[in-house]
């Protein structure tokens, strides 16, 4: 891919994709179609990318939205500048494979919801995350920030445009571990190291799963995880992790396999 604003390296089955945006990563048309396009087909970088860590270039992970590009908006071309906007951050979420947000200094705004369409996050301690979007004459947001915390933590970030600190976010389970910044990335790629042990064919199911049942309620989310569970029994990496369990052996798994996971969650009886 002809990339300008990111930067994309392969180290084995993980691939890390750093917003390179001086000075403070802000997004603009260019960098969120870039995003797109990147989590979207992950396998354009490499065979076997099993996990994708998104991090930002400089002293912070991303500053929000360009300004300067926000000036220009009007409610007669807000339309089509807004789809660029959640078609990226819907492919992260969507991405195929796992994606942790590695996350330093400023994360605000866009940068909160680039962070919160991960599937979980790592920051270090140093790292501030908020919603200032009132505060500069737009909305948006608040919808992500709801994916981690309650409502009234959301509404009070969203009213009052003041930002959380790593520590804050983590006393309420939306950030999984806080590090010293110096510790940040060996700590985020000791996590994708896990992830990428497991069965690649499983872990494509898996997060197509999980993002399925993520507001379900517990009848059909659990009668669609079963439904998983029969797809990949068809599956040689299915037996071969039992019986690597069973025998206390690594597993040696199969190349990867797209299975088709079945559509859509069931309607609870």
């Amino acid at each position: 891919m002809d990339l300008q604003y990111l930067d994309v390296e392969i180290d084995g089955t993980v691939a890390t994709v750093w917003l390179n945006r001086p000075p403070v990563n802000a997004v603009n048309i260019a960098l969120y179609d870039e995003i797109q396009r990147v989590f979207a087909n992950p396998d354009a970088f490499a065979d076997d990318v099993r996990v994708m860590v998104l991090a930002g270039r400089g002293a912070h992970f991303c500053g929000g939205n360009d300004l300067g590009e926000f000036a220009t908006m009007t409610p007669d071309n807000a339309s089509e500048r807004m789809w660029h906007v959640r078609e990226a951050f819907f492919a992260i979420q969507d991405c195929p494979v796992p994606v942790i947000g590695a996350i330093h200094g400023t994360a605000v705004g866009t940068g909160l919801a680039l962070a919160a369409s991960c599937d979980y996050l790592i920051a270090a301690a140093d790292a501030v995350i908020g919603l200032p979007e009132i505060t500069v004459g737009v909305m948006g947001g608040a919808r992500h920030l709801g994916r981690w915390v309650t409502q009234p933590t959301v509404r009070r970030a969203f009213f009052t445009g003041k930002p959380l600190t790593a520590a804050e976010l983590y006393s309420l389970g939306a950030i999984q571990a806080v590090v010293p910044p110096d510790q940040l990335l060996d700590e985020v790629y000791a996590e994708a190291r896990l992830i990428a042990a497991h069965s690649p064919t499983a872990m494509r199911v898996a997060k197509r799963g999980l993002n399925a049942i993520e507001h379900a309620d517990i009848k059909s989310g659990y009668t669609y995880e079963q439904r998983l569970t029969a797809l990949m029994s068809g599956h040689p990496d299915s037996k071969e992790a039992l019986h690597a369990r069973k025998e206390r052996r690594p597993p040696e798994y199969a190349p990867r396999q797209d299975l088709l996971p079945p559509p859509g969650v069931p309607a609870q009886g």
